[in-house]
């Protein structure tokens, strides 16, 4: 079901209780008690909820007692010194990632140039297998 349209209710609830003819309040009141029908209450139920009280049969809630209810207490401020040493040990880890990134690129480049060198010695071959085969056709 959907949850009370509170504002709407409202409105219905003022119309049903300052309408200027008997004709206008009976009107709120069946327009209140549409709303309330449409959330699932009686027109009762639905004013208890909108005024806080609790409905007829309810048992108060006790409050709760877990340790996340009470609030956190807050953390102390941060010194300039600890910012620095935060900002220093930012820097630190920046300059140990820049790096390892350094060397695996290095050794990525390095992979590429060796594969490179292969490439051009076996296409080396293939152009002169090619060449000394045309130099025996005579062409």
């Amino acid at each position: 079901m959907p949850p009370l349209d509170r504002d709407r209710f409202a409105k219905c609830r003022m119309l049903m209780a300052r309408g200027a003819t008997p004709g206008e309040r009976a009107a709120g009141e069946a327009a209140a008690t549409r709303v309330a029908a449409a959330a699932g209450l009686t027109l009762r139920q639905a004013q208890a909820l909108v005024d806080g009280r609790p409905a007829p049969g309810a048992a108060p809630r006790p409050p709760p007692t877990h340790a996340w209810a009470e609030p956190k207490p807050k953390p102390p401020p941060v010194s300039v010194e600890e910012l620095r040493a935060q900002k220093l040990a930012a820097e630190a880890r920046q300059r140990k990632m820049a790096e390892r990134e350094e060397r695996r690129l290095r050794a990525v480049y390095a992979e590429q140039a060796r594969h490179s060198a292969r490439e051009r010695a076996a296409q080396a071959d293939r152009d002169r297998e090619w060449a000394e085969a045309r130099a025996r056709r005579g062409t």
